[in-house]
């Protein structure tokens, strides 16, 4: 179980390192870098677009690797989706700026972005299922959570790779050619994660499909009709934790840098304490929902997160380190109570033979409503307002539909996968 548990996160954390540089240049270098034409915010907010693409993407990602993750197998995908997200991530950190290929520049990257939102789009569902499917059955809440600890531990990573970049150079250079080096490293760590997935056998489930002949031959047109009521309620729990995430790890630096015009080091800081926190935390409350169900875990989250999201901005406005800190950690934590319990109920919404293209589809739609646009949204929300109140309406909005869906699904803690 280590193994499969290393096998699981190891890939969500390199794939999410690679997201967390594209999330963090977005809101510190790429409105210069890619779009110097504009003021710092409409240059942010072009960046945060960018970014939104890494999202709409990931539906592509979930359609075509979603239908191979049920017909070919979990571990062929999970090899394929690593090596695509690399090439993307590598090919952004040799990149020209705008003043080298004009339009071209923001363009290439627009298209880079879009490989790396599919990547993830067919990624996240193997990975769940890599433990999930092997691991006993009465452990299925933390055996799951393996993978989503991948995000604060490549939100980690990545900040700290270029919280150490930052230090150790000028601000010119690191504008100049320093935020290349996290986005080429990122090859290196591909390279390890592809060493260890290629060592972790197929899930036992798959198999047993097979020896059956059990698979579906359209999985995707399966789910769309007979299980459209659980991918929605799937997609639905989602969009409250994704808009919650996406304003503690990425607009906080927006936040923090442009609006309280603190240091940025500060800045990286609470994101990677929060990140530690998240990492921390996320498999104790997926252990925690085998207990008292995933229903009771995840709504309690999503009922802290309301308070907190004008909690959050109230503590940064004080412009004080341990406060600001504060804000990121606790928001962390009660993300968390979401995110643990996330993975197993969502994949358990659906039976094994079409388990991966639901999952898959119902983990990308969500992000897109939720966390896709939510950075774009909150830098355009303050833009028109300058007011943090606006913000905090629309997370406690996206909050109240996850909690909807969790009160309109059923408990699946304790209760058998369907074959």
């Amino acid at each position: 179980m280590g193994r499969l548990a290393a096998a699981s996160s190891i890939g969500t954390t390199l794939e999410w390192y690679d997201f967390t540089v594209y999330n963090l240049m977005a809101a510190l270098v790429f409105n210069a870098v890619f779009f110097p034409s504009f003021d710092p915010l409409s240059g942010t907010i072009l960046a945060f677009s960018t970014y939104a693409v890494g999202y709409l993407s990931r539906p592509f990602g979930g359609l075509v690797f979603g239908h191979l993750g049920d017909k070919l197998g979990r571990r062929f995908v999970l090899v394929a989706t690593l090596v695509l997200m690399g090439a993307a991530t590598g090919l952004m950190g040799v990149l020209p700026t705008y003043n080298v290929l004009g339009i071209w520049s923001p363009i290439l990257l627009v298209a880079l972005r879009f490989f790396q939102g599919a990547a993830i789009g067919g990624e996240w569902a193997g990975a769940v299922l890599l433990s999930m499917e092997h691991g006993r059955q009465d452990q299925r809440g933390r055996n799951a959570s393996f993978a989503q600890m991948g995000p604060a531990c490549g939100t980690l990573l990545g900040a700290g790779f270029i919280a150490v970049a930052t230090l150790s150079m000028s601000a010119e250079s690191f504008q100049t050619w320093g935020w290349r080096i996290p986005l080429l490293s990122s090859a290196v760590l591909v390279m390890f994660g592809l060493w260890l997935r290629r060592g972790v056998d197929e899930t036992p489930m798959f198999k047993e499909l097979e020896r059956h002949q059990h698979k579906v031959e359209l999985p995707l047109k399966e789910v769309a009709l007979g299980y459209w009521k659980r991918l929605l309620i799937a997609g639905s729990v989602r969009i409250g934790s994704d808009i919650v995430y996406g304003l503690l790890v990425v607009f906080t630096l927006t936040y923090v840098t442009g609006v309280l015009h603190l240091p940025r080091s500060l800045a990286l800081t609470a994101t990677m304490l929060g990140a530690v926190i998240h990492a921390i935390c996320v498999p104790l409350f997926g252990t925690l929902s085998d207990k008292l169900g995933r229903r009771t875990v995840y709504g309690t989250g999503a009922a802290a997160s309301i308070v907190w999201a004008f909690a959050y901005f109230s503590l940064m406005d004080t412009r004080q380190p341990i406060y600001v800190c504060l804000a990121v950690v606790v928001g962390m934590f009660f993300q968390a109570m979401m995110y643990g319990p996330q993975a197993s109920f969502v994949t358990e919404q659906f039976p094994t033979r079409v388990r991966y293209a639901g999952a898959s589809l119902a983990a990308t739609f969500g992000g897109i409503i939720g966390g896709g646009f939510a950075p774009l949204i909150f830098a355009g929300l303050f833009k028109a307002y300058n007011s943090w109140t606006y913000i905090a309406v629309y997370i406690s909005a996206g909050l109240l539909v996850t909690l909807v869906a969790l009160i309109a699904a059923k408990e699946t803690a304790g209760q058998p996968l369907e074959e």
